[in-house]
């Protein structure tokens, strides 16, 4: 069984005693860690810290994004601007290693997980593409589905706070059983939305889409002399960062 509150248990840690295999960098307020079961080519957790200094939040109040929401509210959207503004430094660096990898940078996500199974409040920074050995079932796969509404894009959690006090408490409710449903509903390629029989054909799916993708995107480098490295459209593999370093220690989380 997974161990659910591993992620806690890092963000209770001094950074210098994390496996540099697991944390992918810290700050004075967060830590970056691999995602250990990476669902696309690059995949990381941000993490809110916890320490003893007054004004912070508690544990409780960290376990998930739902309970953060029922916190102080000017606060909550405080941490979670401050996430975001970290995940865009981690997407910086991810992007650098794209060009150094295969000439050339693409999209990536930025989001919670509705109703996540693991403890403590980690928001997600991958690449669009969900091309990934570790996409193993539905559950995995509609979890990270950018439009189907279980993966929550950062900036749509902060316009909550701006809506009408009304509709914040709704959303904020985050009320399980909706978001469940969400990961049972029928396969489709998130990008061109074909319908998918099953994981087998969708994976083999991705991975040709990506292939096209990366040969355009490669000869489109090339014209703008991005590059000059030889071949840059082997076939991907999941990301072990600029040293070779990957969370093999990190437990996973169920859905994710």
């Amino acid at each position: 069984m997974a161990n659910l509150t591993i992620l806690r248990t890092y963000a209770l840690k001094d950074p210098a005693n994390i496996s540099p295999s697991v944390l992918f960098r810290s700050s004075e307020k967060f830590l970056t860690i691999f995602d250990a079961y990476p669902k696309s080519i690059f995949h990381f957790l941000v993490l809110p810290r916890l320490t003893k200094d007054e004004g912070g939040f508690s544990e409780g109040d960290t376990a998930n994004l739902k309970a953060l929401l029922k916190a102080d509210k000017q606060k909550a959207k405080e941490l979670i601007e401050s996430m975001k503004a970290e995940a865009l430094e981690v997407k910086k660096e991810m992007e650098e290693e794209m060009v150094e990898r295969y000439g050339y940078k693409w999209d990536s996500w930025v989001g919670f997980h509705a109703v996540p199974s693991m403890v403590h409040l980690h928001l997600h920074v991958l690449s669009a593409d969900l091309v990934s050995e570790r996409m193993k079932n539905k559950k995995h796969y509609n979890s990270f589905h950018p439009s189907l509404g279980f993966f929550l894009h950062v900036d749509e959690v902060l316009s909550w706070f701006d809506a009408d006090t009304t509709y914040f408490n709704r959303m904020a409710q985050l009320t399980p059983k909706p978001y469940e449903d969400l990961l049972k509903r029928d396969l489709e390629c998130w990008c061109c939305r074909a319908g998918m029989k099953n994981i087998p054909k969708l994976k083999e799916h991705l991975q040709e889409e990506w292939d096209k993708h990366a040969v355009k995107a490669k000869r489109a480098a090339q014209k703008r002399k991005a590059t000059s490295d030889g071949d840059c459209l082997s076939v991907p593999q999941v990301y072990e960062g600029s040293a070779s370093k990957r969370a093999k220690t990190a437990e996973p989380e169920p859905v994710e």
